[in-house]
């Protein structure tokens, strides 16, 4: 009996010593592992030097009866200053979490990365028909820009302010974007934006109210495009007359 105690201990302690031994239990071999756990892998944003185009994602976030009262779409990049360099990070759509709180006169919508690697928060007030937000908040936290600088989050707040205003049913447009200066070091860039809160018909977008850099772009088209006109109109006319001149010159020689 000692001597088969004896021999299971020294099993024991080979497996111990030893990787790759195998213990037998209840008839099953279980193999020991002789790699150590690996770390998990957190996600961490990467800053570009030059900047791209953001990809588009729709971010829905329901009530408590499962119906859409947040709708937005948007493209959102991070654009970084430090050590007197420009930086940029694009919000991945693929990678959002979407949370928040849905309520009679106040609504949320947060986006966030995995790992908490980035947010952009929205805070919705609704006053009689109209509703804007009036609370914009943004984090990253990158890997560093380089290979001895430390780990360190950008943090950004804008409140108080009445951003997206649209009327109840409807949404706010905006094709031009909008680049908010969130702090000296993080800027946020929205393009191109569409978004409602609170009442949304169907789940989907309501009549468009377009932003003022949208119309003013329009008018300026708009404009450019009479002038053009007009100048190419001169010309043509200018041309006909001179040549009806010309052509009289030579009818009285």
């Amino acid at each position: 009996m000692l001597r088969g105690l004896a021999g299971k201990w020294s099993v024991v302690l080979l497996a111990v010593i030893i990787p790759g031994v195998y213990l037998q239990r209840n008839d099953s071999f279980v193999q020991l592992d002789d790699q150590l756990p690996s770390h998990l892998q957190i996600y961490r944003p990467v800053l570009q030097p030059s900047e791209a185009i953001p990809p588009i994602g729709t971010y829905v976030l329901d009530n408590l009866v499962g119906k859409p009262c947040i709708r937005a779409t948007m493209g959102a990049e991070y654009i970084v200053t430090e050590k007197k360099k420009t930086w940029y990070f694009n919000l991945d759509p693929s990678r959002v979490k979407i949370s928040g709180y849905c309520g009679n006169n106040t609504a949320v919508l947060c986006l966030m990365l995995s790992d908490n690697g980035a947010s952009l928060q929205f805070t919705f007030i609704k006053e009689k028909n109209v509703s804007y937000v009036t609370k914009l908040s943004a984090h990253v936290s990158p890997e560093p820009v380089c290979p001895k600088c430390a780990n360190k989050t950008y943090t950004g707040l804008l409140e108080h302010d009445k951003l997206f205003t649209a009327e109840d049913g409807q949404s706010f447009l905006c094709k031009s974007g909008h680049l908010f200066l969130m702090t000296s070091e993080l800027r946020i860039k929205l393009v191109p934006l569409q978004i409602q809160a609170f009442a949304l018909p169907s789940g989907h977008y309501g009549k468009e109210m377009e932003c003022w850099a949208d119309i003013n772009e329009r008018v300026f088209l708009i404009i450019f495009g009479a002038v053009v006109v007009g100048l190419f109109l001169i010309t043509v006319l200018t041309f006909l007359f001179i040549k009806d001149r010309h052509r009289q010159g030579y009818e009285r020689i």
